[in-house]
């Protein structure tokens, strides 16, 4: 591997994985600090603890615990790429993580949801939507995705939460 790849982390399994979120790739603080949706701009987490009605945690340990207390599921699109910055349109040459081999492995995963419409691009550009599952883009918890309020994201991942 050129020492320029960046490279995910693995995934996080819910208890009994309901929901899978997959990102595209960390970006730079993430990785920096080896957690998913470490950058403070990033609303990821006070998103889905506000749809449970829960405070939420700074501590990541506390946040990990509670995806996978409500059966959620983390992981990214990319297994590999090239991306300068953390932009997501800056992805190149990634190679895919192994999705279909995830659900096989937790087949009760029903509802697969793209944390944007790049997680979604590049999923469809590498694999096929299996039967039986369901799945949903929703808006980008990204900073960089600023054309949207706290709100109106709240309310997009909470209809894609619910079904």
């Amino acid at each position: 591997m050129k020492k320029d790849t960046l490279k995910s982390f693995e995934p996080i399994i819910g208890l009994q994985p309901n929901f899978l979120i997959l990102g595209t790739m960390p970006g730079k603080e993430s990785l920096k600090k080896n957690q998913y949706y470490a950058h403070s701009r990033n609303i990821f987490w006070k998103i889905i603890y506000t749809l449970f009605n829960k405070n939420l945690s700074s501590n990541y340990l506390d946040q990990i615990k509670f995806v996978k207390e409500n059966n959620i599921s983390l992981w990214d699109v990319c297994l590999t790429c090239f991306r300068l910055g953390s932009l997501d349109s800056k992805i190149k040459e990634e190679i895919p993580n192994n999705i279909p081999q995830l659900l096989g492995n937790h087949p009760s995963i029903s509802t697969i949801i793209f944390n944007g419409k790049t997680a979604e691009k590049l999923y469809r550009k590498h694999f096929k939507f299996i039967e039986n599952k369901k799945y949903f883009t929703a808006l980008s918890t990204s900073a960089a995705n600023a054309s949207y309020s706290f709100e109106q994201k709240l309310e997009n991942w909470k209809y894609r939460l619910s079904n």
